[in-house]
C-alpha cells in the first residue's frame, strides 16, 4: 500500500513536544516500510525522521503548534490558531494526497479536524487514538465517527477504548519499539527512574514522594513543559532526590534508564498506553505502576512489576522496595513477545488491510 502517515500538530518529530506519539510514527514507519509498503510522513517543519525511516518521503509544513489536548479543560471548545499546523496538514492532505495515489491516510494525532473530517474526505482516513478521553468535544468526534464506521478507529489497550462510546468491540493495536535500540542490562544500580513529560498529569510528585521515603535518588527523564510544577516538585522533596536528565534520545535514554532498579510510573489520567513502562522493560527494568489506564494492563503483577492503588504513595513506595525479586530478563522477553516493531506493524497492517478490503 502507498500510506500517508500524519503525525502531530504540536511540535516537529524529534522535539519531544509530541510526547509518545513521535516514538509511535517513527516506529509504525519503520515497521511498515519492512512489510513493503510505501509511506510518506507529513509532519511539522524540522522534523526529523531517524535512519530506520530514511526510505519513506518527508513533507513538511509550517505554522503554529496545536494546543495540547489534556491542557484543555473537559468542557472547552475546540480552538486552532489562525496560521496553525493542524489546517496546514489537512488542507495538504485535501488537495494533495488524492493526486499523489495514497491508499490511505493513517492519522496518528488526537486532534478534533481529522476526526470530523474523515467522513467526506476524498480518501480513506484511518485513526489510530493516542489518548484517552480527556474533553467533550473529542469524545463526540470519536463517537460520530464510531458510529458512521468504527473501521476506521483503533486504539492503544483495552483501558483507553472504554473511555469512549463505541458501537462494536474495539480494534486493539498496542505499541511497539526497535528493540534492537534498547539494550538489556542485568545489574542495576541503587536508582529509581521516573520517564515522560514533566507536566501535572505525568504525577512526578508522586514518584518524587516515593522515592524520598526510600532514600533513593529519582532519575526523571523528559521534557520540561511546565517549569513552575517542576519546581514545585523539587522543593517537596530532600534536596539531591530528583536527579533531572532532561530529554533524549532514545539511544542515551536507554543506557540510563536501564540501570535502575525500577521505573515508576505514576499517570494521575487515563494513559492510552504507556511507552515509557515498555522502554523499561526492555532495559529489564521492573516497572512499578498505578493500576490505571495503559499501563495497568501492560504490567504483569509479579511477572514484570508491580502495580498498587491509584495516587497511593505510601503503597508506590513498598512495592518499589520489593522489586529484587523480579526477574529482569523476564521483562525483557514479555517486550520481545508482545511490543515489538514487527508485530504493531502485522497489526496496523491487517487493521487497514481489513478495512480497505485489499
Amino acid at each position: 500500500m502507498r500510506i500517508l502517515v500524519v503525525s502531530t500538530p504540536v511540535g516537529a518529530l524529534g522535539s519531544g513536544r509530541g510526547g509518545g506519539v513521535e516514538l509511535t510514527a517513527c516506529t509504525l514507519v519503520a515497521g511498515l516500510l519492512e512489510r513493503g509498503h510505501a509511506v510518506t510522513v507529513l509532519a511539522a517543519d524540522g522534523s526529523v525522521l531517524p535512519a530506520s525511516c530514511a526510505a519513506a518521503a518527508l513533507w513538511t509544513c509550517n505554522g503554529s503548534s496545536q494546543p495540547s489536548a489534556q491542557h484543555q479543560d473537559r468542557h472547552a471548545p475546540i480552538t486552532m490558531p489562525a496560521d496553525g499546523l493542524l489546517q496546514a496538514f489537512w488542507r495538504r492532505v485535501l488537495l494533495e494526497a488524492p493526486a499523489a495515489g495514497f491508499d490511505v491516510v493513517l492519522n496518528l494525532a488526537y486532534d478534533w479536524l481529522p476526526f470530523w473530517l474523515t467522513p467526506v474526505a476524498p480518501l480513506p482516513v484511518y485513526h489510530l487514538v493516542s489518548m484517552g478521553s480527556v474533553g467533550d468535544a473529542m469524545d463526540r468526534a470519536i463517537a460520530e465517527l464510531a458510529a458512521w464506521d468504527q473501521r476506521r478507529l483503533a486504539f492503544h489497550t483495552g483501558a483507553q477504548a472504554a473511555d469512549f462510546d463505541l458501537v462494536e468491540e474495539p480494534v486493539l493495536l498496542g505499541n511497539g519499539f526497535d528493540l534492537s535500540a534498547y539494550g538489556f542490562c542485568a545489574e542495576p544500580e541503587p536508582l529509581l527512574g521516573w520517564a515522560g513529560r514533566v507536566a501535572p498529569e505525568k504525577g512526578l510528585e508522586d514518584a518524587a514522594a516515593a522515592a524520598a521515603q526510600l532514600g533513593l535518588p529519582l532519575a526523571v527523564w523528559g521534557l520540561v513543559e511546565d517549569q513552575a510544577y517542576a519546581a514545585a516538585v523539587e522543593a517537596s522533596v530532600p534536596e539531591g532526590i530528583l536527579q533531572w536528565r532532561g530529554f533524549l534520545p532514545t539511544a542515551q535514554l536507554q543506557a540510563e534508564l536501564g540501570r535502575c532498579r525500577a521505573l515508576l510510573n505514576t499517570p494521575k489520567w487515563n494513559e492510552a498506553y504507556g511507552n515509557v513502562v515498555v522502554e523499561a522493560l526492555a532495559c529489564g527494568v521492573p516497572v512499578v505502576a498505578y493500576r490505571r489506564g495503559g499501563p495497568g494492563e501492560l504490567v504483569q503483577p509479579g511477572l514484570t512489576g508491580l502495580l498498587v492503588e491509584p495516587d497511593d504513595v505510601a503503597a508506590l513506595a513498598a512495592a518499589a522496595a520489593q522489586v529484587g525479586s523480579i526477574d529482569r530478563r523476564a521483562c525483557r522477553q514479555w517486550v520481545e513477545a508482545h511490543a515489538s516493531r514487527a508485530v504493531l506493524a502485522e497489526r496496523v497492517e491487517a487493521w487497514l488491510v481489513a478495512g480497505l478490503g485489499v
